[in-house]
């Protein structure tokens, strides 16, 4: 979606236009994965891993 908002548009209309476009914009929700990855993986052991930091 596109918003033209042109020189000399008032504040209060910018505010609004910029307003509807941030309320039709799908909210996705990442809490839903708090929590919920099970590794067997020590995050510490991994992360040294991926940074070479055992040598």
């Amino acid at each position: 979606m596109v918003t033209v908002i042109k020189k000399g548009t008032p504040r209060e209309e910018i505010i609004k236009k910029v307003n509807e476009v941030i309320s039709k914009t799908p909210k996705s929700d990442i809490m839903k994965y708090a929590g919920k990855l099970k590794t067997d993986i020590d995050p510490l052991v991994y992360q040294k891993e991926m940074r070479d930091e055992w040598k």
